[in-house]
């Protein structure tokens, strides 16, 4: 008995120490925000080398954990697209944070589940749940909030609900990608095909010739960095890693909880800049309410179901 009693305080410590690494995890994604408004790059320039140096990161893991590079042209072609879809997701994540702030930009972000709800739906064939779509109108009410009274940030939230489109559409194309590749292999490719695609942009758009013509500053490196090793590469492995060991249900609603971490971090960090009207607070309470609220709904009628 004494025995079964210690194992239980050993699994207890060790769940615990699992729940602060998640929360972790999603600390360091809403401190990406935080770093996108701190480097002086243009959100095109500051993505793509944001992507350079994670594909360098990325390339030498594969390498020290003798992961396998080989796939089919046909994965690969799609990792590379969505690759495509995730580098457009960020250039106006970052847009939105030059063009508004950090507070509007992750308060419209929390919208990636409104989108990713019709999103699914039309990629897997499935029926729209109602209760989806009543969430989804509760979520626009926050957003109608939000534009009432920030209506001088119009522009960016605009390109911040744009960018969390791409992010519910990436979300469900990496859905089905999953299945047949380890995270690593798809997060590679992935940053390749965005790294293309905006090299290429970059090139015939007249921005500089295979390398941007704009360079960031010993301070832009050093934030660079952190976003591609720990806001990324780190980030992601601990995600999965934590998987492992909590539940899906458990993993998603806490990510959901970025915005509020990202508006509490750029506040303290940024002062008078970040301070918003209540409105805008009222409206992304609303939307994080309905983000955090409903996969915990759904959880619970799916188990009342299971107990009839």
């Amino acid at each position: 008995m004494l025995f079964l009693g210690k194992n239980r305080i050993v699994l207890k410590k060790a769940l615990f120490g699992t729940y602060l690494q998640l929360h972790l995890v999603v600390l360091i994604l809403g401190f990406t925000a935080i770093l996108g408004k701190l480097i002086a790059l243009p959100a095109l320039e500051l993505v793509w080398y944001r992507m350079l140096l994670t594909v360098v990161v990325f390339f030498v893991f594969l390498k020290i954990s003798k992961d396998s590079t080989t796939v089919s042209r046909r994965s690969l072609l799609s990792f590379l697209g969505v690759g495509l879809i995730i580098a457009l997701h960020w250039v106006t994540f970052y847009g939105a944070i030059k063009l508004s702030n950090v507070s509007v930009t992750l308060g419209c972000f929390a919208t990636t589940t409104f989108f990713t709800s019709f999103l699914e739906p039309i990629f897997y064939r499935k029926r729209i749940n109602v209760f989806e779509v009543l969430i989804s109108l509760i979520i626009l009410a926050g957003l109608y909030l939000i534009f009432r009274f920030e209506t001088r940030y119009a522009t960016g939230i605009l390109v911040a609900l744009f960018s969390a489109f791409l992010a519910g559409l990436f979300t469900v194309l990496n859905k089905k990608l999953v299945a047949n590749h380890s995270a690593i292999q798809i997060s590679f490719y992935e940053m390749v095909g965005g790294l293309i695609g905006l090299t290429l942009y970059i090139t015939l758009s007249g921005r500089g010739i295979v390398i941007p013509s704009l360079h960031p500053t010993l301070a832009d490196l050093f934030y660079l960095f952190l976003l591609a090793t720990v806001c990324t590469a780190y980030a992601h492995t601990m995600q999965v890693e934590v998987m492992k060991h909590l539940s899906a249900f458990t993993v998603t609603l806490t990510i959901n909880l970025e915005p509020v971490y990202g508006i509490v971090m750029a506040f303290f960090i940024f002062g008078e800049t970040e301070r918003m009207t209540t409105g805008f607070y009222l409206g992304t309470l609303i939307i994080l309410l309905s983000v955090v609220g409903f996969p915990l709904v759904k959880y619970y009628v799916k188990m009342s179901r299971k107990e009839r």
